[in-house]
């Protein structure tokens, strides 16, 4: 039975495909492999920190994310100035009555299911009656630039429309109800902003034909039947690079 303890053990990123490990497989087959194998082990960013500590406060375990996250604190014991910020977004989100309202439905909900033959899991930051609310802590709300897409929203940069889009199924799996899904969010700028923002279905329902195309390939991966290609850029590819040949000057204009 999947739990909080051991939502990410080793075990079970093996057995279930989860929405985070199949975006470290879009980025790089090789390195999400690594990761799910227990060869490589992402950084724990600050950035990445930060959005956790909010999502402990919700979640209620916040004493308990300190006490397992020492870097938070500075040789006094007092708080770096990051998670200080941590504290003013949650005190920022706590004085909006819309906000708290979609933050306050059940509280990390698990749930599995599969889709396309492979098992899958969830977590959901706050799941109510009528609809599935995730939270989000950004740097900002600006648009981001990715390569062959151009100018995208930073909720389909970072792919938030797919997890829409794996929650909802799950959820309708399991309930039987095709539920709307929210993001509640909020910004790490100076003066936090915050927004409500509902995925439309016609985006949810895209999303998920792209999750339905591709799991099977990396549950193969998972499993050791196919090899996983290399990227070439991200940290792990750079660790376990082995140079085999020399470049030419003309190679690095096309990079």
């Amino acid at each position: 039975m999947l739990t909080n303890e051991n939502y990410f053990s080793p075990e079970n990123q093996l057995k279930y495909m989860g929405v985070s490990q199949f975006k470290s497989f879009e980025r790089c087959q090789a390195s999400a492999y690594a990761e799910a194998t227990g060869n490589f082990e992402r950084e724990k960013t600050t950035a990445l920190l930060v959005g956790s500590y909010v999502d402990a406060h919700f979640e209620g375990s916040l004493d308990v994310f300190k006490a397992q996250n020492p870097q938070l604190f500075k040789r006094d014991g007092t708080l770096k100035a990051e998670y200080i910020k941590a504290e003013e977004i949650i005190n920022r989100v706590e004085q909006d009555d819309m906000f708290m309202e979609f933050m306050s439905g059940e509280k990390q909900v698990i749930m599995t299911g599969v889709i396309e033959g492979v098992p899958v899991k969830i977590k959901v930051d706050s799941l109510h009656s009528d609809k599935i609310v995730d939270l989000k802590v950004m740097k900002d709300f600006a648009p981001q630039y990715k390569p062959e897409q151009g100018r995208l929203s930073w909720v389909e940069f970072w792919g938030y429309d797919l997890q829409g889009a794996v929650y909802q199924e799950i959820i309708r799996q399991n309930t039987g109800k095709v539920l709307p899904f929210y993001l509640a969010a909020a910004t790490k700028e100076k003066v936090t902003d915050l927004d409500i923002i509902q995925i439309p279905q016609t985006s949810l329902d895209f999303e998920l034909e792209h999750f339905k195309k591709s799991v099977l390939l990396y549950d193969a991966i998972k499993k050791g039947l196919v090899e996983p290609e290399r990227c070439e850029h991200c940290d792990y590819c750079k660790q376990t690079k082995v140079l085999t040949r020399v470049k030419s000057l003309e190679e690095l204009e096309y990079e």
